[in-house]
């Protein structure tokens, strides 16, 4: 059985692996792992904050909110909350975020579509041009992708 020294220097060398993928991912905009693979090191930093919560540290990563932003897009606010499906892996966790959204939501329509390594991206039409591409940092801010998104030969 592993002493409370070294689950805590274990959950120290997580919540530091995960605020450098963070980094990468969020700020450089140039990640070194898969979705998946965060997922790993996140659900493993919880499973052991659950089972130690007197260990927890109160700066950890998986209380914080987001993961910053790019310094080089322009930000911006969402004209409305994207709800993101967080990471939901089964149907339970499925059900269970349905029923968090329809309770934070007063109105819900769905569309569903497959979803490509992370990205979502919230398109504004006026009078049939495009005047903002705004990509999910949180569902209430968002960094402007507009340029790169022109760079792409087919979108809405």
């Amino acid at each position: 059985m592993s002493s409370h020294s070294d689950i805590r220097q274990q959950m120290a060398l997580l919540a530091e692996e995960i605020r450098d993928h963070q980094f990468k991912y969020y700020v450089l905009d140039k990640p070194t792992i898969t979705d998946a693979e965060f997922d790993v090191l996140w659900k493993k930093l919880l499973s052991l904050e659950s089972k130690h919560p007197e260990l927890k540290d109160a700066n950890s990563p998986t209380l914080e909110v987001g993961g910053g932003f790019a310094t080089h897009f322009q930000q911006r606010d969402h004209i409305e909350k994207m709800m993101s499906l967080d990471n939901v892996f089964d149907d339970e966790e499925l059900t269970a975020w349905f029923e968090r959204v329809a309770k934070e939501s007063k109105k819900n329509s769905w569309l569903c579509e497959v979803k490509v390594d992370g990205l979502a991206i919230n398109l504004l039409y006026e009078k049939g041009k495009l005047v903002s591409a705004l990509t999910e940092v949180t569902a209430l801010r968002a960094k402007m992708s507009r340029s790169t998104l022109r760079q792409l030969s087919q979108y809405p």
